[in-house]
């Protein structure tokens, strides 16, 4: 069964155009599945039934997983056998009749106007960390961004004039967002004042780099995130991921209709982008049960 993972995450990575994250993802799932049903003595795809799937799933509960963990391998299970199918590996697909475990959706985290605010003026002064983290934190809560999507971004990906950048979010999938006034003046600073003492051999493509002139990577910005936030004195654990849910929460908050934030958030299915519908809802209803007479 070994070869045919192989097959799968060639598939996965061709076909699909997966990242490498989504790649790691699948192959851990995938490769506790197949040793399971290795211990079964099962060795081809059209002698796996439904009860092994149901079975696999019981012993990672039992081993502890979380119904969302769990949901997640058979969501990598489920797509391994459509493969197979397609491929022409197997003749049926035995998680038809197996239901996903039940999850909780637990919502997002965002932050209120006056505290977005707050972490936004929190890099004060004129020196080239300030202006280049000032930057960053209105980048990010003008576009929605990925930290990834952040960090990844070239002095070519961003168009001021046109107050749009350019990024590549999962599966190499290309979009424009536009970055707003706000964004772009705060860019625009750290391209002429910041940037330019950090990249001294004037060679390095990334628009945000390190004191050193490196590439300024993902947990570097999460240490400049969380500095920031303690400055601010915001309570809440804020990580990159919280600007962007109060990116896609204020926009809807504000009028903006579901499709237009799907697209900024490059979000491949609407659903996901749905649960900043519950958020909105859930703001809403706290205001009426704290200002309301008979709330």
């Amino acid at each position: 069964m070994d070869h045919y993972l192989d097959l799968f995450l060639s598939y996965l990575l061709v076909e699909k155009g997966l990242a490498r994250n989504s790649l790691e993802s699948y192959s851990r799932d995938i490769v506790k599945y197949l040793a399971f049903l290795h211990k079964r003595g099962v060795g081809e795809p059209d002698a796996i039934r439904p009860p092994d799937i149901a079975d696999f799933l019981a012993q990672l509960k039992g081993d502890g997983l979380g119904a969302r963990s769990r949901a997640r391998a058979l969501s990598a299970v489920r797509m391994f056998h459509k493969f197979l199918m397609i491929e022409g590996y197997a003749t049926g697909n035995p998680t038809g009749l197996i239901e996903a475990p039940k999850t909780l959706r637990r919502l997002p985290q965002v932050l209120i106007g006056r505290e977005v605010e707050l972490l936004l003026a929190a890099p004060a002064g004129d020196g080239p960390a300030a202006l280049r983290d000032r930057a960053m934190l209105e980048l990010l809560y003008a576009t929605g961004l990925r930290v990834s999507e952040l960090v990844g971004l070239t002095v070519r990906d961003v168009n001021i004039s046109a107050g749009y950048l350019l990024t590549f979010g999962k599966g190499g999938k290309e979009r424009l967002v536009p970055m707003g006034e706000s964004a772009c003046a705060a860019l625009e600073r750290y391209l002429a004042a910041g940037r330019p003492t950090m990249d001294r051999q004037g060679d390095n493509r990334y628009l945000f780099l390190t004191r050193l002139g490196d590439r300024m990577s993902r947990q570097a910005f999460w240490n400049i995130i969380k500095k920031r936030a303690g400055e601010a004195k915001i309570g809440k654990n804020i990580s990159p991921h919280t600007l962007r849910h109060s990116f896609a929460t204020h926009l809807l908050e504000n009028g903006a209709d579901l499709r237009s934030v799907q697209a900024m958030l490059g979000h491949a299915d609407l659903s996901t982008t749905q649960i900043y519908t519950h958020v909105t809802r859930e703001r809403l209803k706290r205001i009426h049960e704290e200002f309301h007479p008979r709330g």
